[in-house]
């Protein structure tokens, strides 16, 4: 599964302005709702917080995966929040997070949700300078281009 073909430019926010994790994801759910990416974002907002709540998505190297399944959605919803100072999302390695995909998905088919979250693992574990690179981007277009190039280089 390639994260480039599920992300789109109108998904992505270069420039979050939260500085907390409960911010931060107010801050995206708010985006999607404005773009009419979703409806329901008082439901979507508090089972991201129940998400957190049972232990960080932070995965470390500047990188967090807000996830959660809903009801009601049909096809999974993968947005990019890109903060330039970074956030403390009680990352493992201890931190900030600069980069949040947040993946939501539906209730009815989990094995879905788990394929997109290990993509963008394993992307955040062979692309080292992925965080740096976005950070540098200047456009959402550029961003999705990086995040092609580095899922599409051989790694060894």
């Amino acid at each position: 599964m390639k994260l480039h073909g599920l992300l789109s430019e109108d998904l992505i926010i270069p420039d979050l302005k939260s500085i907390t994790r409960d911010e931060v994801l107010q801050e995206i759910v708010k985006f999607l709702k404005s773009g009419d990416r979703i409806s329901r974002d008082k439901d979507l907002y508090n089972k991201l917080i129940q998400r957190e709540d049972l232990g960080s998505t932070a995965i470390g190297d500047g990188v967090a995966i807000p996830h959660c399944r809903l009801k009601g959605v049909k096809s999974p919803l993968v947005a990019l929040g890109i903060s330039h100072q970074g956030v403390d999302f009680d990352s493992l390695d201890g931190k900030p997070s600069h980069l949040f995909f947040l993946v939501v998905s539906s209730l009815d088919n989990p094995s879905l949700s788990l394929q997109i979250l290990a993509a963008i693992a394993q992307l955040v574990r062979k692309a080292s300078a992925l965080h740096r690179r976005v950070l540098e981007a200047r456009s959402p277009k550029a961003i999705i281009e990086i995040i092609r190039d580095e899922e599409d280089k051989p790694h060894g």
